[in-house]
């Protein structure tokens, strides 16, 4: 069976529009994903692809954002080979959390076992912004306290904040495709006390939290920190990344007008992740 391989160069390159751009294609056959530094590599078998279809999805794409492709039909593979070979190795942070998928035999000898269904790349831990999110989740304390993991995707943010003591968590993502996966990958790993949710910060009303997860894309964390504020209670701590360095002043200064102190950030790359604190 033949596939044509299709790269896609995103801008915004973000875990918000790989995901959306994934999730909707996959609509039209593709099948497996792979995040890069340009964008997203995605598959699709030869037969079913339809570049007017894909051109379609693209024009009406559901997000600010410029997407441009180049494609190629590429050899036979065995793709389950593929995956284990270049795509999703398992992934070892600080020695004491280990990702991977049930193919993988890396042996579970870490403090936290992290399964992740691989249909996607990213939400494995892979892209900049999870592993540093996952290291901020492996230096706090977050025994008992209630949690918000918004923009979840794989949900891996909320399996391991439910692994380090987390509860209840509430998980929330705006597709289909990420809370499918969320509920695979949360069996998967055992969790039994995440809630996941579709939809936006709109879901979030009555709601309150010790502690918010927002791995997102900076413009939808300007327009939705007003809401994190208001469901964060005194003392909580919001923890935000999916933004690039030079970002930091005016997410700064949003947070600023709802209460919320900068603590400390981390960086990988041109990425960051930032913590604030509500007084």
């Amino acid at each position: 069976m033949k596939y044509t391989e299709v790269t896609f160069t995103c801008s915004p390159n973000d875990e918000i529009v790989n995901s959306i751009l994934s999730a909707t294609i996959a609509d039209i056959g593709f099948e497996s994903f792979v995040e890069n530094e340009l964008g997203t590599t995605a598959y699709i078998q030869s037969d079913l692809f339809d570049e007017a279809q894909l051109n379609e999805i693209l024009e009406n794409f559901p997000y600010e954002a410029k997407i441009t492709y180049t494609y190629k039909e590429i050899e036979e593979k065995n793709w389950n080979e593929e995956w284990e070979k270049n795509y999703f190795q398992p992934l070892i942070i600080d020695d004491k959390c280990i990702i991977q998928s049930t193919f993988h035999n890396a042996p579970a000898i870490y403090d936290y076992n992290i399964y992740i269904d691989p249909k996607m790349a990213f939400g494995t831990g892979h892209h900049q912004t999870t592993e540093l999110m996952i290291r901020e989740i492996l230096k706090e304390d977050f025994t008992g306290r209630s949690l918000l993991d918004m923009g979840t995707g794989t949900a891996i943010l909320a399996i391991l904040a439910s692994m380090r003591g987390a509860g209840p968590i509430e998980a929330i993502d705006i597709d289909q495709w990420a809370y499918d996966n969320a509920m695979e990958n949360i069996k998967l790993n055992g969790i039994d006390n995440i809630t996941v949710r579709i939809g936006g910060a709109d879901l979030l009303a009555d709601m309150s939290f010790d502690v918010i997860l927002a791995n997102i894309n900076r413009n939808i964390l300007l327009n939705d920190i007003h809401a994190y504020a208001s469901v964060l209670n005194n003392g909580g701590c919001l923890y935000m990344s999916g933004f690039y360095i030079d970002d930091i002043p005016v997410i700064t200064e949003e947070c600023k007008k709802h209460g919320l102190a900068f603590c400390h950030n981390t960086q990988k790359d041109n990425w960051t992740a930032v913590k604030f604190q509500k007084a």
